[in-house]
């Protein structure tokens, strides 16, 4: 069994100097197929700090999730890589970490909430040994010290008669009481960052309001980062501190939260905004972003939404735009920012 090295210990303590928590640096990520190069993530960067909640939106296959495994280090690689880019933890690269000092990390200092709470709980056992499983692996404790946490962490997400159902299987629980029990497996050994990949998909209103409800209290409790991905902006407005929109592969906007609801600076994410159904345009078709996604084996030339973009001139088509700076906090890869946020057309 290998070694770790010095290099591979992480601070325990707060970051280096004004490092963030958590800083992604131009990532990028790859799949080599046989029907090619996806270039899935196309350099991505973004940072958290302690207390605060990062937004990241967009479509279905605009990254966002294989950003979030990078993050985590459970891309299969092969057919997955990483040509370039950093993810800091606390100032130390995790991609140059060794595998044995990565599942330090993973799992206890960041932990990830899955979309699909169904499919990622194990059918054949409780949900209490699965929950204390975090424990006993990580933490060396016996069978009944484990379970003792189970049901404390099952009380602390606020799923009813915990010492009772700790002996459930999944199939037992509503979709937002699983998603309750994900919740609890992810804070069990305090991570210091949380990413949380839709956790609000295919429930109903009133329980997402619950589930949002129950990570901003959990984030107030322990000061941890929290990185929400998700397509929906109905459900960040409340919670986010900033937010993130990506578009094929590349961040299109960022800002703070107030400042994109406020005026959008890219024709994406003014799409977007559109989108969400409104009560005082009750009778009115709801407006959508026409086309669809690109392809991401043959992305077009210049800027990747140039197809579906009502903003569209020549050098759209032929130059690749920047991340535009409009202030210190905000940014667009849009080359008419400008005309997107004074409303033009």
């Amino acid at each position: 069994m290998s070694k770790t090295t010095s290099a591979d210990v992480l601070p325990v303590e707060g970051g280096l100097g004004n490092e963030p928590l958590l800083a992604v640096d131009n990532l990028h990520v790859e799949f080599h197929t046989r029907a090619g190069v996806v270039r899935a993530v196309n350099g991505v960067s973004y940072t958290v700090n302690p207390g605060e909640t990062l937004a990241v939106l967009g479509e279905s296959g605009s990254g966002k999730s294989v950003t979030a495994q990078a993050i985590m280090g459970i891309l299969d690689m092969p057919p997955a890589h990483i040509p370039k880019g950093e993810i800091r933890f606390k100032g130390t690269d995790v991609l140059k970490l060794s595998e044995e000092a990565r599942t330090q990390v993973r799992g206890q200092r960041i932990a990830m909430i899955f979309q699909d709470a169904l499919s990622a709980l194990n059918p054949v056992f409780t949900v209490g040994w699965q929950i204390s499983e975090m424990f006993r692996v990580h933490r060396g404790m016996s069978k009944g010290e484990a379970m003792k946490k189970a049901v404390e962490l099952m009380d602390r997400v606020r799923i009813p008669a915990a010492r009772q159902r700790v002996n459930d299987y999944p199939h037992q629980f509503s979709g937002g009481m699983r998603q309750r029990i994900m919740i609890a497996m992810s804070i069990a050994l305090d991570p210091e960052v949380l990413i949380a990949d839709e956790p609000t998909t295919a429930l109903d209103v009133t329980v997402q309001a619950q589930i949002m409800e129950l990570l901003a209290e959990l984030q107030r409790e322990s000061q941890m980062g929290l990185i929400l991905i998700t397509h929906d902006l109905g459900v960040v407005a409340d919670v986010a501190d900033k937010i993130a929109v990506m578009y094929a592969g590349r961040i299109v906007e960022n800002a703070p939260v107030h400042d994109i609801y406020r005026a959008p600076a890219h024709p994406y994410t003014k799409g977007l905004l559109d989108s969400i159904p409104r009560v005082d345009l009750k009778g009115q078709d709801l407006y959508a972003i026409k086309g669809l996604p690109p392809n991401l084996l043959e992305l077009p030339t210049g800027c990747a939404f140039n197809p579906r973009c009502p903003y569209r001139q020549g050098n759209c088509v032929t130059d690749v735009p920047p991340l535009y700076q409009i202030s210190g906090t905000r940014g667009s890869a849009c080359h008419y920012w400008r005309e997107v946020l004074d409303g033009d057309r």
